[in-house]
């Protein structure tokens, strides 16, 4: 299984972006899925999660701005980001608890300048 993250890019403070991850082959509906997020000189942060049920979990950093959520058919998990600030400037990387194993996907650059 491989974890196929896209969407990120450079915006300015205040706008959104949406990150998808895709994954390939078999994932099974009741992996955990999450965002993890990494800025230079910081350590790997977690950012949101979603468990097979639905429930999310987020950062106090990220809460009432990003939204995680989890399309099954498409074994694919979604990151609304909205109202976006410079210290949301950091490596997005997709992970997924699935097989008794961490999963981890390559990251997306997500880069907030005026």
């Amino acid at each position: 299984v491989q974890l196929q993250a896209s969407g990120g890019g450079l915006v300015q403070p205040g706008e959104s972006l949406r990150l998808s991850c895709a994954a390939s082959g078999v994932i099974p509906s009741s992996a955990l899925m999450a965002w993890y997020r990494q800025a230079p000189g910081n350590q790997r942060e977690l950012v949101a999660r979603i468990t097979p049920g639905g429930t999310t979990t987020y950062a106090d950093s990220v809460k009432g701005r990003f939204s995680i959520s989890r399309d099954h058919a498409k074994k694919t998990v979604y990151l609304q980001m909205n109202t976006l600030k410079p210290e949301d400037t950091a490596v997005y990387i997709c992970y997924a608890y699935a097989y008794g194993s961490d999963l981890w996907g390559q990251g997306t650059l997500v880069t907030v300048s005026s």
